[in-house]
């Protein structure tokens, strides 16, 4: 009898229970202790609680409030500050959450696959750098890897201090970045990690847009035999998995930009990626609701061996198309580092080059960036203009803003140009510079109208400007490549 009687009252007191936790407000991963909030910007503040309770936040002299909805769910918009802290922040429903350290600056999301994701730890001159990681005004947070048919509303994580302690797992290529912009600026900066290695580039877009465009429908038919077949949690391929579990969680968080190192799982469809990469860019941007905020992307590596002859590249292939993005859509950047890679590791070690190489970007574009900074450093190294045919020679012009004076790295002869006459194919050929040109001519082809630089997966090529950035790779022809039917 006691039994029957003591089986209700504990039902009575687990339900009780519940009732009083699904009370608390409850805030996601991104809002807490030590986070960077966006400098200048209306900052959006989320979280749950009982439906139609009224939340209340206070934060540097501002107090905002507001009600949660049906569902339980509230949000608000703080005013716009400067850069500045360590702050703290009162959030009351029917508690009260307490936030300390919380600084205001640059957020920046890190998002691509294994050589974004690729570690500290791992990367040229891990105990120096490890040892020497205290920046307390750097914070980091980073998104577990995790793929869903659904989207999902958080994760599990939290924001640290940049530390010896903390920074060792972090990425490589976010940290440096931040780390240079952060040191040139004394700008508070949040690094916000959201990669996964060998993912493509259509797992981290919205599916709905995805399935609205032609040329996609293999696309959408493998993420329909996906849902089939897979695992939930497993698949970093399919269209949208990655955006639902690892995009859609942080899309409601105030950034400055992104920055994205990506590509070599879909340089097999580099056609597809011309119109595929864009996509996915603005799509990020309509989702986020702030604008065309900065994003600045990784150009593919050198990689696999050296060919003897011209050839054709489904890697060189990939590069234009992410050259092409950087020319369609404004504010963005591309980080070249065709001369940082290894010939038999697809992940090169030196991640410090291309932090700094995507922080010049920035420091180029960011009309808040101080003067002098943006005036000493050049973003970007030369870039193709223009050909013009003269007889036998062909006339290559450059960019005037990327130029900044051509010569090669070794001091020898310009290496890494091809031409080709109307029969189509190429042979190596001699380079000189001309002032602000590189003037070709090649005894195999005595009628040019075609060149290419560095058009290979693991180009010979040594063509810098006086700031000592390479030169971008590029081709004037358009005749069909190995990729162009690979969907």
């Amino acid at each position: 009898m006691k039994r029957i009687l003591l089986f209700p009252l504990i039902v009575c007191l687990a339900l009780v229970a519940q009732t009083v936790l699904f009370a608390d407000v409850k805030l996601p991963a991104l809002i807490g202790e030590n986070m960077v909030l966006q400098r200048d910007l209306a900052n959006t503040l989320w979280g749950w609680a009982d439906a139609g309770e009224k939340i209340t936040v206070e934060f540097n002299g501002q107090t905002k409030t507001t009600k949660t909805d049906d569902t339980g769910k509230w949000s608000l918009k703080l005013d716009p500050v400067p850069h500045g802290g360590p702050f703290e922040m009162k959030i009351t429903g029917k508690n009260t959450i307490e936030l300390g350290n919380i600084l205001v600056g640059d957020v920046w999301v890190c998002s691509g696959q294994s050589n974004m994701q690729w570690t500290v730890k791992d990367s040229n001159d891990p105990e120096n750098e490890i040892a020497n990681a205290n920046y307390p005004n750097i914070r980091l947070i980073t998104v577990p890897r995790a793929s869903s048919s659904t989207p999902k509303d958080d994760f599990d994580g939290k924001w640290v201090e940049c530390s010896p302690e903390t920074i060792p797992g972090f990425t490589a290529v976010g940290y440096y970045f931040g780390r240079e912009i952060h040191q040139r600026t004394n700008i508070p900066i949040g690094l916000l990690h959201s990669s996964w290695g060998g993912s493509s580039c259509e797992t981290w877009i919205n599916p709905d847009v995805v399935s609205q465009y032609k040329g996609y429908e293999e696309i959408m038919k493998r993420k329909a035999a996906a849902e089939v077949q897979k695992p939930e949690g497993g698949d970093n391929q399919n269209a949208g998995y990655l955006y639902n579990a690892m995009i859609v969680p942080i899309k409601n968080y105030g950034i400055k930009g992104a920055i994205w190192y990506q590509g070599e799982t879909n340089a097999k469809r580099a056609y597809q990626y011309r119109t595929l990469f864009p996509l996915m860019i603005q799509n990020w941007r309509e989702e986020w609701g702030q604008g065309d905020f900065p994003f600045y992307f990784v150009q593919l590596a050198n990689f696999k061996a050296v060919k003897e002859e011209p050839s054709e590249s489904d890697w060189a292939e990939l590069r234009e198309a992410q050259s092409m993005t950087a020319q369609s859509l404004r504010n963005t950047g591309q980080a070249v580092i065709i001369d940082l890679g290894e010939a038999k590791d697809i992940h090169p070690r030196n991640k410090q080059d291309v932090g700094l190489r995507l922080a010049l970007l920035s420091f180029a574009q960011d009309v808040q960036t101080e003067v002098l900074v943006k005036a000493l450093l050049p973003s970007e190294g030369p870039r193709f203009r223009s050909l013009k045919i003269e007889g036998n020679k062909a006339i290559i012009s450059y960019e005037g803003g990327s130029q900044r004076g051509l010569k090669t790295k070794d001091g020898g002869a310009v290496k890494g140009f091809a031409m080709a006459g109307a029969d189509r194919k190429f042979y190596w050929a001699d380079a000189k510079i001309e002032g602000e040109n590189v003037v070709l001519t090649c005894p195999e082809v005595p009628h040019p109208v075609a060149v290419r630089y560095a058009w290979a997966d693991n180009p010979v090529c040594n063509l810098y400007n006086e700031a000592g950035l390479p030169a971008c790779p590029f081709r004037t022809d358009m005749w069909p490549g190995v990729t162009i039917n690979e969907q």
